[in-house]
């Protein structure tokens, strides 16, 4: 067999047994984006999340803000942009998962809860090796994670965004062409807010309309005299959001069990939904479908 003229074989083309000069002829491209096209087109939005700065809670927010949603009642796939630091698997407890191939693609680890996940942690043996790719490795990666994972429908498909504003932001925007909404995770100080401004300016610049900013490790309630404390400032998220004229998704306390829930595994809006985080994560999932949707009530 030699594939000519338009492809479209349900699979990237790295898969593709015919990948090679002899066999293939068509516009590999071309097949890419009308595959990943196809992918995308029974996903209803598409949301990035992101900050310019590593270590602001970007991976726990974006977990916890997908599974708020799936417990809602929406289907949800959550996608590991961050290949650098691919930390999606760890905080749900599937670091052991391996993900299996198919005829038409790769099928995304599903939760108990239902959650669709992909990640290229999911591929890596020893966590402790370092990805060091040149942006042209890091460009066919993600054309695998848009157009080679078997999302199927969803109401909502989450990327967790490395930091920065550079090549797996620009190629994830490049192919989907629309992107629904961009959430900007930052921290009360500072020099979060400082990067947090350089990726509303990325979103703004690629066209992508902005959801909200959410604070995130905001106050923290001391559990001795139960008096809040605020270690890295408070309220920085909310006037930022003010001067751009954002929205304000809210803000997400600094809380000792969401750390301790992250690393066992347990997303704390499964482990401890009555907790005030849980109940943050949620109004954070009802605001970015009211955004998203605001002619439409909200499941839960």
């Amino acid at each position: 067999m030699v594939v000519t003229g338009e492809c479209r074989l349900l699979h990237t083309c790295e898969m593709c047994e015919f990948n090679n000069e002899t066999d293939c002829k068509a516009d590999k491209n071309e097949h890419n984006r009308w595959l990943v096209n196809k992918r995308m087109n029974e996903i209803k939005h598409k949301l990035i999340i992101g900050s310019n700065k590593g270590g602001v809670g970007k991976s726990t927010v974006t977990t916890n803000l997908a599974i708020a949603l799936q417990e809602s009642g929406y289907s949800v796939g959550l996608a590991d942009a961050d290949l650098h630091g691919p930390n999606i698997p760890k905080l749900l407890q599937a670091e052991n998962v391996r993900l299996k191939s198919t005829d038409v693609g790769i099928d995304p680890y599903e939760t108990s809860n239902g959650l669709k996940v992909a990640s290229l942690g999911f591929l890596i043996e020893d966590p402790n090796m370092h990805i060091a790719w040149r942006d042209a490795v890091k460009y066919d990666f993600i054309i695998e994670l848009l157009g080679n994972i078997n999302w199927g429908p969803l109401d909502y498909l989450l990327f967790d965004l490395p930091p920065g504003t550079g090549n797996e932001q620009i190629t994830i925007i490049d192919f989907i062409g629309e992107v629904d909404g961009a959430v900007v995770v930052t921290t009360p100080q500072d020099l979060a807010i400082l990067d947090a401004r350089k990726m509303i300016s990325f979103s703004r610049d690629s066209n992508v309309p902005i959801v909200g900013v959410i604070e995130n490790m905001s106050t923290m309630s001391c559990p001795h005299c139960e008096k809040d404390i605020d270690v890295f400032k408070k309220g920085g998220g909310q006037k930022l959001a003010e001067e751009l004229v954002l929205p304000y998704l809210g803000s997400i306390p600094l809380d000792g069990d969401i750390v301790a829930n992250s690393d066992s595994g347990q997303p704390v809006v499964l482990s401890r939904p009555d907790s005030v985080a849980s109940k943050a994560f949620m109004k954070l999932a009802e605001n970015c479908h009211k955004f998203l949707n605001p002619e439409e009530a909200f499941k839960k």
